[in-house]
């Protein structure tokens, strides 16, 4: 197999926000706003870009937000520190998070201990861990067919993607097979998404790089962003042809520092995504 291509000049890369965010994660595209969101975690803020004003508006979240999707009930659904939350987003910087479902997990990632856990949430509740001894579960993400679902631990100890075998009716997975090692590769494996031709695009935090897999675990490309440690990805735009790309201000770097790191990127990879999927299931109240 050649050299996957990682020539700068090969794929245009505009800032669409310099929000420098300190953990941007979980973009998120909707078809019916043309609208992106994402959450910053340890900044405890979601942003909204407006993909024809390029404006970008912002709200406070009262705990760390891990991820966001959709709602069908319009706003969003967030799992912050406590529980997942439906959140409503009001005049920026206000919003109105209402407890769907709590838990209780440990958060110290520094600990590097194998408590990470898979859930699923739906009219049930809160389902018992649906995988279970991660460290840093990362990758997430589905096929077209949404029967293939994708996993990582991003940990430095780890760096491993899994395939399992998904129902989408209840969410139950089975079959859990190695599909991608990252060990010898640049970047470990961060946030993913896949392309209607059920590629799996993977962010390689720490080498500035978004991977391109084949079904089969292949690697195709390797596309640079310009920063050192791009987060997740998500397909977006009036086409879904435009990759979207949140990043991490590192530690060691302020905010007031020249340079990207933290900001939001739009990529012309070449590939078109899927709508991103809608909640729907609500746990029913007692």
């Amino acid at each position: 197999m050649s050299s996957p291509s990682t020539d700068p000049s090969s794929v245009p890369c505009r800032v669409i926000s310099d929000t420098r965010d300190r953990v941007g994660e979980s973009p998120v595209w909707s078809v019916t706003e043309q609208a992106l969101y994402w959450g910053d975690i340890e900044g405890r803020r979601i942003h909204r870009w407006d993909g024809a004003a390029g404006t970008v508006q912002s709200w406070h979240t009262p705990e760390r937000v891990g991820c966001i999707v959709l709602s069908a009930r319009g706003g969003l659904v967030a799992a912050m520190e406590s529980g997942v939350f439906e959140v409503t987003l009001l005049a920026p910087p206000a919003l109105r998070a209402t407890l769907l479902v709590g838990i209780t997990h440990p958060m110290d990632m520094g600990l590097a201990s194998p408590v990470g856990a898979v859930f699923c949430l739906d009219e049930a509740g809160l389902s018992p861990a649906r995988v279970d001894g991660l460290i840093t579960p990362n990758g997430m993400a589905f096929s077209p067919d949404g029967r293939c679902y994708y996993l990582s631990d991003s940990h430095p100890s780890v760096q491993k993607i899994w395939a399992f075998d998904l129902d989408p009716a209840n969410g139950a997975v089975s079959q859990r097979r190695g599909f991608i090692d990252m060990s010898p590769l640049p970047g470990r494996p961060d946030g993913a998404a896949v392309d209607e031709q059920g590629n799996y695009w993977i962010c390689g935090n720490d080498a500035g790089l978004v991977h391109c897999f084949s079904p089969q675990g292949q690697l195709l490309r390797s596309v640079p962003v310009p920063v050192a440690k791009p987060s997740m990805c998500a397909f977006g735009g009036p086409d879904l042809r435009t990759l979207f790309v949140a990043s991490i201000l590192p530690a060691t770097v302020s905010a007031d520092q020249p340079g990207l790191n933290g900001a939001v990127f739009a990529l012309d990879c070449g590939a078109t995504g899927l709508p991103e999927p809608v909640f729907s299931r609500f746990p029913t109240q007692a």
